[in-house]
């Protein structure tokens, strides 16, 4: 799990990379952009997608030995929801690997923070199982959430030195 995850913080960073080497002059881009390329390359097949297999592998052989209880439905429901956001990064890093355009680097940035959302997500879940009551998980996340986008603006303007 923490290397799917690991996966998924990494490529979305460096299709953060992809879509801001567009704006380099062209002959950074030409060095830039092939390398760029192939370490997304090497890190979607080599580590993310094997990782996600093996985790997926791993929660289905757990659910021979747990019972299907409320709490695990919830984070059956969130790893669903991972594969979603997995798939659409496959649809992006395709998309990328062609030279089609896709996002800017901002939305990429905040695309990334989907990823946290749902880490953050599972891990509260299997911690606090049945005690989980359902509204404080919403309004926990939806804090959490406006909390990132909140640092996503800040971290933007210390950048453009605002």
């Amino acid at each position: 799990m923490v290397t799917w995850f690991a996966g998924l913080f990494y490529i979305v960073r460096l299709f953060v990379y992809l879509a801001e080497v567009r704006d380099r002059p062209p002959a950074e881009r030409a060095v830039l952009e092939p390398q760029l390329l192939l370490m997304a390359r090497r890190l979607w097949f080599g580590i993310t997608w094997p990782s996600a297999l093996w985790a997926t592998g791993f929660g289905l052989a757990l659910l021979t030995v747990f019972p299907l209880t409320g709490w695990l439905h919830t984070k059956l429901a969130l790893v669903a929801g991972l594969w979603a956001y997995h798939l659409g990064c496959h649809r992006i890093h395709g998309q990328l690997q062609r030279g089609e355009p896709t996002w800017t680097g901002r939305s990429f940035r905040i695309y990334n923070e989907v990823a946290t959302l749902f880490l953050v997500s599972i891990v509260f879940v299997v911690v606090f199982k049945d005690a989980l009551v359902l509204a404080w998980a919403v309004g926990g996340l939806v804090a959490f959430a406006a909390l990132l986008m909140a640092a996503i603006v800040v971290y933007r303007r210390v950048r453009e030195g605002r």
